[in-house]
């Protein structure tokens, strides 16, 4: 580390996510320095003017600085090489999801990190959001009883730009994968089978891309607790994310607060009048702040990896399993796809 308190990080990749957490990262105590790059040099030096940091023309460049940790929020192809390239220099990583565009991509990967001790921690910023933090507190304690089902929902207001979907890697592995890991993480349990459909009723560039803009998932834990996953790309009434932890005892439900994009028609109903949030990146404000706090901390040898890339492989199980099972029309187990 640059001294015995402050740190400099680089950064890859200067899109949405990328420029939100260097914003994010100028004010967490203890980085000193941020150095950005990106593919597109002109973007990335706009992005640094624009933030107050530090920009250099290429990738091998960053590199080449003296990096306490590297953030990458690149294109998804890109990952493996950044992610490999960062630990052969003794250099912890923070990789945006997913950490390559298949299974065996990632796996590969895992591979390759298996005699390292350097720290990869993978971009699922649920896991840090209070609300799934306080549901897993609520099932771990015992509080809910046995858990009979669980729901999660992931409704984007609006699709995105056509020309992402195509290489989004589609509705499971981009949108649902969040569930997949969050379901995982909350209760502990492993999903053994799913069950996946979907359709598409909204822009033809879903189907062109062999997507779908809506998904209904079934998935079976390994306690033979249910689970359903919920997921679009067309809920007008606001970005709504939820999960609702239902036992024998009580319940858990995150994301119902005033800024839930749900309309009672009971007649006695008082709305709160706040707006929906718009999207992910305010919804989920908080909790990128938390992870990327929380990388800090792996970092400096405080704190284990909370989300390695095995736990990213296990989720990318589900969502391809998701994706076989709506192209034949069956259930699938998961162990049909381990490798």
């Amino acid at each position: 580390m640059t001294s015995a308190h402050t740190v400099t990080l680089g950064l890859a990749g200067t899109g949405r996510i990328g420029t939100s957490h260097v914003e994010t990262l100028k004010h967490l105590p203890g980085v000193e320095t941020v150095i950005v790059a990106d593919a597109d040099a002109e973007r990335a030096h706009a992005a640094a003017t624009k933030l107050g940091v530090q920009a250099v023309p290429d990738i091998d460049t960053l590199f080449a600085a003296p990096l306490d940790g590297l953030i990458i929020a690149t294109a998804t192809d890109s990952h493996p090489e950044l992610i490999t390239r960062a630990v052969d220099a003794g250099i912890p990583v923070f990789c945006e999801k997913p950490v390559a565009a298949d299974i065996q991509g990632t796996l590969d990967v895992i591979t390759r990190l298996e005699n390292s001790t350097v720290p990869v921690q993978i971009g699922f910023q649920r896991r840090f959001d209070a609300g799934y933090r306080a549901a897993r507190a609520a099932i771990t304690s015992g509080s809910l009883g046995w858990l009979h089902s669980l729901r999660a929902t992931t409704l984007d207001p609006s699709p995105p730009p056509a020309e992402y979907i195509p290489r989004s890697g589609g509705l499971f592995r981009d949108c649902g994968v969040h569930d997949f890991d969050i379901i995982r993480w909350v209760t502990g349990r492993e999903v053994v089978e799913v069950y996946a459909t979907g359709t598409n009723r909204g822009a033809q560039f879903f189907t062109a891309a062999g997507d779908v803009d809506t998904a209904a998932v079934l998935l079976r834990l390994d306690d033979d607790t249910l689970a359903t996953v919920s997921l679009s790309r067309y809920n007008g009434a606001g970005y709504d994310v939820r999960l609702e932890a239902l036992g024998s005892l009580g319940n858990a439900v995150v994301g119902l607060d005033d800024r839930a994009p749900l309309r009672s028609v009971e007649p006695d109903y008082v709305p709160s009048g706040l707006p929906a949030y718009p999207g992910f990146m305010e919804r989920f404000r908080r909790a990128y702040t938390e992870e990327l706090a929380a990388f800090l901390s792996v970092v400096s040898g405080e704190l284990a990896n909370p989300c390695t890339p095995t736990d990213a492989l296990e989720a990318f199980y589900i969502a391809e399993a998701c994706e076989l099972s709506r192209h034949q029309n069956r259930p699938v187990p998961i162990a049909e796809l381990r490798r």
